[in-house]
């Protein structure tokens, strides 16, 4: 059995937040988000992790990053490009945002070994996240078994805007159904989402379990994602072929719906923060402040 490797997705150069928001200082000692990430992985057992980046950030990202990480643990760095695509298909004129999390981490294929857990670099998840996937990802399971960290919506949503999340349902401890919303807003404990670019809003409980792109895969399903894209491709580059998005929650619903898969929810207490826009730094820096008060983080984390 292969230790697990924590895949990050550290690709998307910050357009909402307005520059280079993975390395992002979020105390006074230059740590950033992924940095507190990097710490709890560690802690939680993870010894191999996966940078899927740009090549157009590749040195900002080993100088701030990747070059101190090597020291704790195996590193590997995966570029998402957007002229990866299947033979016979070709990037759209004026496409320039990125094919979404799926094409992310299909970009890991023939390097990532082994089971997978998969994160996002800008977002903080918990240290009991952690834990809890690595457990998971640490035991034996089938090829088509997999896990997902659900968070509630209300302790996942800004005061800032708009936020990305797959709304799930659960049956009996297993994912039956998990939808992508890509904008959804805080409206007091609860929250509202948006399909026509906020023209009518649908009212969800605040309660709801979400998706935060915390993923635990087999091996396999680097495979499935593969072989699901040209249709994806042809269903969708006919309607929005410069914004369409190929989202991990697509793939996992679509092995669930077809019976070929299961995913296992892992609920976690943690409250999420993250730097979605520029006016989210304040409350995460003073989080940060607050865990290393509690003894949670040390001064000095993975440097």
């Amino acid at each position: 059995m292969q230790n697990p490797t924590l895949v990050i997705m550290a690709a998307g150069m910050g357009s909402r937040f307005g520059g280079l928001k993975q390395i992002a200082a979020v105390d006074d000692k230059g740590h950033a988000i992924i940095d507190f990430s990097l710490y709890d992985a560690y802690k939680a057992g993870f010894r191999n992790v996966a940078f899927i980046i740009k090549h157009e950030i590749e040195e900002d990202f080993k100088e701030a990053v990747g070059r101190r990480m090597e020291k704790y643990f195996h590193v590997d760095y995966v570029y998402q490009q957007l002229d990866n695509l299947p033979e016979g298909y070709n990037v759209p004129e004026g496409r320039e945002k990125p094919w979404g999390t799926a094409h992310a981490i299909l970009s890991c294929k023939g390097i990532v070994k082994g089971p997978f857990a998969v994160i996002n670099a800008d977002d903080y998840y918990g240290p009991g996240a952690y834990t809890a996937i690595y457990d998971y990802l640490s035991a034996d399971h089938a090829d088509n078994e997999h896990a997902m960290v659900a968070y509630k919506l209300i302790n996942t949503v800004t005061e800032n805007g708009t936020v990305a999340r797959g709304i799930c349902q659960v049956e009996n401890g297993l994912l039956t159904d998990v939808v992508e919303h890509t904008k959804i807003k805080k409206v007091g404990e609860n929250g509202a989402y948006t399909e026509d670019e906020g023209k009518t809003w649908t009212d969800v409980s605040g309660q709801v379990p979400v998706s935060m792109n915390l993923w635990g895969f087999q091996n396999s399903m680097l495979d499935e994602i593969e072989a699901r894209f040209p249709a994806w491709l042809d269903e969708n580059l006919p309607v929005n072929p410069v914004k369409c998005e190929y989202f991990l929650p697509f793939v996992a619903n679509s092995l669930i719906q077809e019976h070929k898969a299961t995913v296992t929810v892992l609920n976690c207490h943690e409250t999420w923060y993250g730097i979605t826009y520029r006016e989210d730094m304040e409350s995460v820096v003073n989080h940060i402040k607050e865990m290393r008060a509690q003894g949670v983080y040390p001064e000095t984390l993975l440097d």
